[in-house]
């Protein structure tokens, strides 16, 4: 028989995404109407694994005043982190090397310790494949998915998306009128990571000209072709809008740095590299605008707030109704759960038979190939 839950946690992990509060509060007051306590835990679990960076304890307790108002914040309210996965923590060593060790038996024993009975994980990939490892271990944990980039499987949406694609198609509606009065080609670079959905949505949205996406390796004669064309048709301005993780047919990816130990590699530079391919081929002026963290801040909109305050009660629900090791799978006709195992190191890719794909296709949208 299942132990009633008393007491559960809560935290951030990966990536800061506009709802991550309106999560966290949806949570505390679904427990606290079943008379559950709740408690958030600092900076994805370095609350647990550090608790002597906080003056105040690395895991608080939230009360209905702590999160009163906070729905319509964008970050945190817990702090989050990307660094330090306490699956293959890094330890410097006394020779200088570094090597990873498992930390993830010192979170079990703070829950055992501190009697609580469970856990609200709301990240990405990697936060999801850690809570997965924490319930292989037997600590009940329910996932919530989070990232800007809506890259992770088995959901038909994440909150942090809608937010991101409204606030980069304002930026491209904006971008359209100084690029027309100076006659030049606006490379706008957004994030998105190994997926293209951020890129795709607002690049058809803000009636881009060229959208390249990491799905499609492009080929840049090809987008030079799509400027010319616009040229002789009289329309001398261009607008293209390429995801950080676009690679070239025959190159490779950008990075800003490599992966470490402990960290995953920054993605960038792409914009960059496509102007100037740009402005060589078709021989005009081009400008980059790099998007970048911009697309994490600011409030979420109305539909990113529902869907996080959706996928905090039905967290909730779901520890409620004895399950566990399952992430919240919002749908087009409601709320779901499937397995942590079945998303963890997964993501999503943009399918070539995307609807919004071949919209883009129809409207004579170029993406390199």
């Amino acid at each position: 028989m299942t132990k009633p839950i008393k007491r559960i946690a809560v935290n951030t992990g990966g990536g800061d995404a506009p709802g991550l509060n309106a999560v966290i509060q949806s949570v505390m007051i679904a427990a606290d109407n079943r008379g559950w306590d709740c408690f958030g835990i600092r900076d994805g679990f370095n609350g647990i694994l550090f608790p002597e960076r906080y003056t105040e304890g690395g895991v608080m307790r939230l009360t209905r005043e702590r999160v009163r108002g906070i729905g319509h914040l964008g970050g945190t309210i817990l702090g989050t982190t990307n660094k330090g996965n306490p699956l293959h923590f890094p330890v410097n060593m006394p020779d200088g090397s570094v090597r990873e060790i498992d930390r993830s038996d010192e979170i079990i024993t703070y829950f055992a310790t501190h009697e609580i009975d469970a856990l609200v994980s709301i990240g990405g990939d990697g936060s999801l494949t850690i809570a997965n490892a924490l319930h292989q271990k037997g600590l009940r944990v329910v996932g919530v998915p989070k990232t800007i980039d809506n890259d992770l499987d088995k959901t038909f949406t994440t909150f942090g998306f809608d937010t991101a694609v409204g606030f980069a198609t304002e930026c491209l509606d904006r971008l359209h009128s100084t690029a027309e009065s100076h006659q030049r080609v606006m490379v706008v670079e957004v994030m998105g990571r190994y997926a293209g959905w951020i890129a795709l949505h607002a690049g058809i949205a803000g009636d881009a000209h060229a959208i390249l996406i990491p799905e499609i390796g492009f080929d840049m004669g090809k987008v030079a072709a799509k400027i010319r064309e616009r040229e002789a048709a009289g329309q001398l301005y261009s607008i293209v809008v390429v995801a950080e993780g676009a690679q070239p047919r025959d190159g490779h990816r950008e990075l800003l740095a490599a992966a470490e130990i402990g960290h995953a590699e920054r993605l960038g530079g792409i914009g960059e590299q496509v102007s100037q391919a740009l402005t060589k081929e078709t021989g005009k002026e081009s400008r980059v605008v790099v998007l970048g963290h911009l697309l994490r801040g600011g409030s979420p909109t109305s539909f990113d707030r529902l869907a996080a305050l959706r996928f905090g009660a039905a967290a909730v629900r779901a520890l409620d109704a004895g399950e566990s090791g399952v992430m919240v799978s919002l749908g087009i006709n409601g709320v779901d759960y499937v397995t942590l195992e079945e998303v963890a190191g997964h993501i999503r890719n943009v399918p070539m038979s995307c609807d919004a794909l071949q919209t883009g296709r129809d409207l004579g949208i170029c993406f390199g190939d």
